[in-house]
């Protein structure tokens, strides 16, 4: 096979940067990338029709860095599509996507590689995390758990749901180190929420591995669900019943993901626990909201 490696070469790892109107920060992210300790590296930008200088920056960068390719994208694909073209446009046996504003540690992939190396089951590893807020105010949090690693594809889904109504400071699956190739087979749909439901499809695929160790640093900011849905371009009455949406394609995805009976009943209960859950906590919010309204009103 032209693609194949020889024996006991070193593995490509292609790390992904879908970018749109960041000229003045991908630098710094681009040069994140490079200095990694691994030497068989691809850098994959993929430039959603920037209309600043973007794709100036990109092309001088590109000139002075071999593992550096540069695709522009003509019109404007979408946030989630052109997500999906860094990881088709890449080469590398294992992948990773990076933020425009985001930072590697020197030491990540090759940690990354040690664990692949020593579970060949492994479909992701992630690593901890140092989120930086609009404050300035850096935050991290250590996640020790191991039923991401269980070879019962039930127990990664209900820990992944587990997850996803504790602290994102715990463990992020879209920014770990993937099997390129059966990640990339995954399908994907734009609406919101997609990154968690795409994070349950990631649980049922394979087994996973935490490093506990920080190795990366994010910008992270809070927004409204209804910018959220401006972005993805999805429309603004998805942000009413974002619950709802998101259990059903989750469960939509369950007859597709291998399981025998029994696993598919367990998943579904877990999924129909999270989405009380989640209506409780809606409706609690919406309560205080109105709460707050009425006083409001009253001593107006």
């Amino acid at each position: 096979m032209l693609n194949a490696e020889p024996p006991h070469a070193e593995p490509l790892v292609s790390i992904g940067l879908p970018v749109r109107n960041a000229g003045s920060r991908v630098a710094d992210v681009v040069r994140s990338v490079l200095a990694q300790d691994h030497a068989r590296l691809e850098l994959v930008i993929s430039d959603n029709a920037s209309t600043d200088d973007t794709e100036e920056v990109c092309r001088e960068l590109a000139r002075s860095d071999p593992r550096i390719a540069y695709h522009r994208q003509a019109e404007n694909i979408g946030l989630l599509n052109n997500f999906e073209y860094a990881i088709r446009a890449a080469r590398g046996t294992f992948f990773r996507w990076i933020g425009d504003d985001d930072e590697l540690a020197p030491t990540y992939v090759s940690r990354c590689l040690r664990e692949f190396a020593a579970d060949p089951r492994l479909l992701l590893v992630t690593t901890g995390v140092a989120y930086a807020g609009p404050d300035g105010v850096t935050e991290s949090a250590e996640y020790h758990e191991t039923a991401l690693g269980s070879d019962d594809p039930v127990e990664r889904f209900i820990e992944m749901l587990r997850l996803l109504n504790e602290s994102y400071l715990l463990i992020d699956p879209l920014y770990g180190m993937l099997r390129r190739e059966p990640v990339a087979a995954i399908p994907r749909r734009n609406m919101l929420r997609e990154d968690e439901v795409f994070a349950t499809k990631l649980a049922l695929a394979g087994p996973w591995r935490h490093v506990p160790e920080v190795l990366a640093r994010r910008n992270w900011r809070r927004e409204r669900i209804g910018r959220v849905a401006a972005r993805l371009g999805v429309p603004s009455w998805q942000s009413h019943f974002a619950n709802t949406l998101q259990c059903r394609e989750i469960l939509r995805w369950l007859p597709q993901a291998g399981l025998t009976a029994e696993q598919q009943r367990r998943a579904r209960a877990a999924v129909y626990q999270m989405y009380l859950r989640r209506q409780r906590r809606t409706l609690a919010h919406r309560s205080r909201k109105l709460m707050r309204m009425a006083v409001g009103r009253a001593g107006a």
